[in-house]
């Protein structure tokens, strides 16, 4: 299951307000009257006396009443409210502070506490307002309390909400030896468990903790993402001295008997503190009461060249386990993780066999004229089975012979086409996603491999046709053996193929940009036209991605107004810093990715439109060489939705903030005129999304371009072996089988972009569909017989925006709209 960063997201609603969890699974320890049942505890409820009410008050320090709710099933809790006993302004009871117990299985009871130790929770100041309080660190749990601390100077009531999502990995606990201390010479590091909810002596034994609390480790362990977290707070780590073996054993136990696809380690590979990822690591399995003879042993690919922290991926070969012991074997002094999730699928049959009657048992006796009419029914039932199968096989034997004579012309057009040597993507083809360092071995952790399933055997031929790239980047990439001519597209401009196309390695290993030949040509004659920056005025801030060339940084410029174009402004006031990126080349980087970092600056400097962003400046007179671009306060467009809501009910409830779906409008409506204008110049942007386009004051948007070198968006990315890294949720489908890339893709890319706008990034598109299955999907697209899926039209869409959607995404890239007519019906759809 792991959504990663789960708190940001796993925040709904589970169940109190709306009656999805019944009164049955709702109960306390006393209660007022019959009025005041647990069943009335209910958040926004109003039945009853308003709210539930125990019968007896405690004392402060010895907590006895409490509000208890089933969840049926293992959930992750991020979030709890709580509000008084309003009952239409006549009840004035509410808890001013609680504590919260939970369990997993009903019989171990735990206190829950913060990442500070405190066990008390602040409750309400009034009996109508929501007290809504962050679960830091967030509860995995079936059984939930509610514990009021009564003081005697008034009772208490309580209705209450728990906010959270189904806990799919089924992990009850993990055991483990205790994080241990690592001694810097500046200061120590903690590497314990510090909110593991189980026993902690020498081993941590019948608990979870820090390795499932939904929050990843910095690339520096020194650092935490918890405020007032110490160093090494958000790392569980262990010293190879310490383990005589040369490993360290985790067992993890699990709800129930499942089928493991993966396991996925958050690793640490800071080597220059002697931290690396494990070298190896060995995994036995246990259904029932016996472990597996035979253990399950994989080894990462070891890297010193890219310090990053990352995910490591373990295939776990579907076994059936109900409980999993790893042995994580050092590669260095020290081995440090910070989150370990499982992918899995709840095993489809009953571990426990029914038992059998004994042929003497009177309870068991059965009739026999009974059981003879059921098995003639079972037998006709098998028969008319038999026969639905046999008609279904025939037909889809008949439909495959009458698609294969359609499909003959087909094939003989796409192989033609596809025995080409192109480039499919305009990103180098050495990945850069977090835990690469330029090549890697077939084997590699963090690539996906081919081929597709058997029944999509025309998609999986196609992508086994698509190009190679060179396998070092100081080889050329291949070019055209035919020249293929510009078509016509939708909104009369020229669609340039790949092979009219001049292929750049930018910083982040390729840049964004697709530049017709023709036009770059006409560049080639003009002077760069922005001002050289000094360096001694740019402060770093911090950096915001990294690639196989160079680094993205975001850093503050000082007097940049001296060095910009008298015909643009910048939104800051005179002698104040200005918030830039600065993408920034490696030294040591090979000559062509320094030309072609040249070439990069020419063409940005170039880019003049109100949507785009601008290159302010650039620093090319010594190493490293910068370009320096303008940077949006409000940062991507992505990150920016994603801690907004909707306007509504569940905002109000929530206090997050809202955007209105006027400006949602007004924002899209700004990626399309960007667009419209690259366009214009028969420039293919290649990487629409909104982690490319940027949010400024008042809703201003400008489309950016380094999105891909950024390790919070490496899963909307996928690696092809040998090939390149294609954000193929967001891809046409002629562009992943096809390697083809015009404006008419980027119209594609454009509507799945509009989709994220419109769910408020909640969601990765095709969610419910893996990396191959996407692939599989743009099969159907090609095959074109009414089976492929669509994206799903979002709550906030009006079925009149949903439509222009879906016209992007038609097959002929002819029919769909151009950016032009795009930017018009968005302009229209304004309130």
């Amino acid at each position: 299951m792991h959504i990663f960063d789960v708190p940001g997201v796993c925040r709904y609603a589970l169940g109190m307000s709306s009656g999805q969890i019944s009164d049955e699974d709702i109960s306390a320890s006393s209660q007022w009257s019959e009025s005041t049942a647990a069943r009335y505890g209910r958040l926004d409820g109003e039945e009853g006396d308003g709210a539930w009410c125990p019968e007896i008050t405690g004392e402060p320090d010895h907590l006895k009443e409490f509000l208890q709710i089933d969840l049926r099933s293992l959930h992750f809790i991020t979030l709890v409210g709580t509000q008084g006993r309003h009952a239409g302004g006549m009840g004035n009871e509410f808890a001013q502070m609680y504590k919260i117990k939970y369990s997993r299985d009903g019989s171990r009871w735990i206190s829950w506490r913060n990442r500070q130790g405190k066990q008390v929770i602040e409750g309400n100041r009034n009996t109508y307002d929501i007290a809504l309080r962050d679960m830091q660190p967030p509860i995995i749990a079936r059984l939930v309390r509610f514990m009021p601390v009564i003081d005697h100077s008034m009772n208490v009531c309580m209705r209450v909400e728990l906010y959270g999502c189904e806990w799919l990995d089924g992990l009850v606990s993990y055991n483990a030896p205790a994080g241990q201390q690592m001694n810097l010479p500046a200061y120590p590091v903690y590497l314990n468990d510090s909110v593991y909810d189980g026993a902690i002596i020498y081993s941590m034994t019948e608990g979870l903790g820090q390795l499932t609390d939904g929050v990843c480790g910095e690339d520096d362990f020194t650092l935490s993402h918890v405020h007032n977290g110490w160093p090494g707070y958000d790392y569980v780590g262990w010293n190879n001295d310490s383990f005589p073996g040369g490993s360290v054993e985790i067992m993890f136990e699990f709800d129930r008997i499942r089928n493991f696809t993966s396991m996925k380690v958050h690793c640490n590979n800071m080597f220059s503190r002697h931290v690396k990822a494990f070298q190896q690591v060995v995994c036995h399995f246990r259904s029932d009461s016996d472990w597996e003879t035979t253990p399950l042993a994989f080894s990462p690919v070891e890297d010193e060249k890219n310090p990053s922290a990352r995910f490591i991926t373990v295939k776990l070969a579907n076994h059936m386990a109900s409980a999993i012991k790893c042995q994580f074997y050092f590669a260095d002094a020290w081995m440090l993780f910070s989150e370990i999730t499982f992918q899995s699928d709840t095993a489809m049959y009953n571990t426990t066999p029914p038992s059998t009657p004994k042929p003497d048992d009177p309870t068991h006796k059965v009739d026999d004229s009974n059981t003879r009419i059921l098995i003639g029914c079972l037998v006709a039932i098998i028969f008319i089975l038999v026969a639905i199968i046999v008609i279904i096989l025939w037909r889809q034997v008949w439909q495959k012979m009458l698609e294969k004579a359609s499909r003959r012309i087909l094939d003989d057009e796409l192989t033609a086409s596809l025995s080409i040597q192109s480039e499919t993507f305009s990103y180098n083809h050495t990945s850069n996603r977090p835990g690469t360092a330029g090549e890697q071995e077939p084997n590699s952790t963090y690539e996906r491999i081919f081929p597709l399933g058997p029944d999509y055997q025309e998609p999986s031929r196609l992508i086994c046709k698509l190009p190679e790239f060179p396998q070092s980047s100081e080889e050329p990439a291949p070019s055209f053996i035919v020249k293929e001519t510009q078509s016509q597209g939708a909104d009369g401009a020229p669609h340039y193929a790949e092979a009219d196309i001049v292929n750049l390695q930018g910083v982040t290993g390729g840049n964004t940009y697709a530049i017709p030949a023709v036009t770059m040509d006409l560049l080639s004659g003009k002077d760069v036209i922005v001002e050289e920056f000094p360096r001694k005025l740019l402060t770093f801030k911090e950096k915001l991605g990294e690639g196989q060339f160079g680094e993205v940084h975001l850093c503050e410029a000082e007097g940049m107004q001296e060095f910009i174009n008298e015909d643009y402004l910048l939104d800051v006031p005179e002698g104040q810093p200005v918030l830039v990126a600065v993408k920034m080349l490696r030294s040591d980087a090979n000559k062509n990715a320094r030309n072609d970092f040249l070439k990069e600056i020419k063409i940005m400097s170039r880019l003049k439109d109100p949507n785009i962003i601008r290159l302010l400046a650039v620093c090319i007179y010594s190493d490293p060489l910068c370009m320096i671009t303008e940077y949006m306060e409000n940062g991507d467009l992505n990150q920016f939705l994603s801690r907004h809501e909707p306007e509504g009910q569940l905002a109000l409830l929530s206090n997050a903030p809202t955007v209105s779906f006027g400006d949602l409008c007004y924002m899209a409506t700004q990626i399309a005129s960007g667009m419209k204008y690259l366009s214009s110049l028969n420039f293919v942007h290649r990487d629409l999304a909104t982690r490319n386009c940027l949010v400024g004051k008042n809703y201003t948007i400008k489309i950016a371009d380094f999105g891909m070198s950024r390790n919070l968006y490496s899963g909307d990315y996928y690696r092809i072996q040998g090939r390149a890294v294609l954000p193929i949720r967001w891809m046409s489908w002629e562009s992943i089988l096809l390697g083809k890339f015009t404006t008419a893709s980027d119209v594609w890319a454009y509507a799945v972009t509009l989709w994220e706008i419109l769910n408020f990034c909640k969601e990765q598109p095709y969610s419910q569909l893996t990396d191959e299955q996407v692939i599989e999907n743009t099969g159907e697209f090609f095959r074109d017989q009414k089976r492929q899926i669509y994206l799903p039209q979002p709550v906030l869409c009006p079925d009149s925006l949903y439509k222009i959607m879906l016209n992007c995404w038609r097959r002929n890239a002819k029919e769909r709209p151009s950016f032009q007519e795009l930017h018009r019906a968005l302009l229209d759809l304004q309130p």
